[in-house]
């Protein structure tokens, strides 16, 4: 096990709702400025809940996870999907830009089969060819598009698979009292983040697209599309938590930041009696590479 590499740091944005239908095929640009925020964070991430269990029921019925499978994990964080992909038998190669993420995904999985290489996907080099599975969960929206699923395809052996997915945290279909208390906070203190969670939620919504740009690599063949819907829920200060980990919000200047979280905690506590429910929906695209 080993960490190798330059940093640069990927970045999340809450989505949000209401104008998917009016814009498509949208291109999330990570802002200079978000650059190196996800680091700040780290073990924060314990805060985000986990993957469902289906997804990785997924990948190993459809995609051949398990035993020995050789999976290139794209930005894995603190490790909510790699853990369960290492519990199913995965010999992981995780390209992690951040490096104090990196150091703490080392340590959590010391002994088991997998290397951290600290890189920018764009840039990271690995053997072509090299891989069964090629794996990103909720973080493929901050690597190039184009160049990212070439890269995809040239680590991908013939016959191998693509899997990316998404949680977004807020389902637009399905009624969230918590985000509609916390709107009106961020329409007066910082209507930006609005801005942001919108245009994140439409890229991620935006199945046409994602199914489009796949197919345009021709390097894979058919793209299927699963999704699940799942609730979650939190104490004030685990949501408070959670909160903490998205980019956006960590780009915020003092004392704004604390603020906001503080409004969060309060909000969970004050008007929903200390435990928030939230719908959740998990999105994976899985497509083979062609022969």
């Amino acid at each position: 096990m080993q960490t190798t590499g330059k940093p640069e740091q990927p970045a999340f944005l809450m989505p949000d709702e209401d104008d998917a239908p009016k814009r498509a095929h949208v291109q999330v640009e990570r802002p200079l400025e978000l650059a190196g925020m996800f680091d700040r964070v780290g073990a924060g991430y314990d805060a985000r809940p986990g993957y469902p269990d289906a997804v990785f029921d997924v990948l190993v019925e459809r995609c051949g996870l398990g035993d020995g499978c050789r999976v290139l994990e794209i930005g894995p964080g603190s490790g909510q999907a790699t853990m369960p992909m290492l519990d199913r038998g995965a010999q992981i190669t995780a390209v992690e830009s951040g490096p104090t993420l990196a150091e703490l995904l080392v340590e959590r999985t010391s002994g088991r089969p997998i290397d951290v290489v600290v890189s920018p996907f764009e840039t990271v080099e690995l053997p072509e060819a090299g891989f069964d599975l090629v794996a990103a969960a909720t973080a493929f929206h901050w690597i190039e598009t184009t160049t990212g699923l070439e890269r995809c395809g040239r680590f991908l052996r013939d016959r191998g698979w693509l899997a990316l997915w998404w949680t977004i945290w807020g389902d637009p279909d399905r009624a969230d009292p918590f985000h509609d208390a916390l709107v009106p906070v961020l329409q007066v203190k910082a209507p930006h983040l609005l801005d942001a969670d919108a245009t994140a939620r439409i890229y991620i919504n935006d199945v046409s697209a994602r199914a489009a740009q796949i197919d345009e690599t021709g390097a894979f063949g058919a793209v299927q599309e699963d999704t699940w819907l799942w609730n979650g829920a939190h104490d004030p200060a685990a949501l408070r938590a959670m909160v903490a980990t998205f980019s956006a919000w960590i780009a915020l200047p003092e004392p704004l930041h604390t603020e906001l979280l503080d409004d969060v905690e309060r909000i969970a506590c004050d008007e929903f009696g200390g435990t928030v429910a939230r719908p959740y929906r998990t999105v994976l695209y899985t497509a083979p590479r062609r022969a």
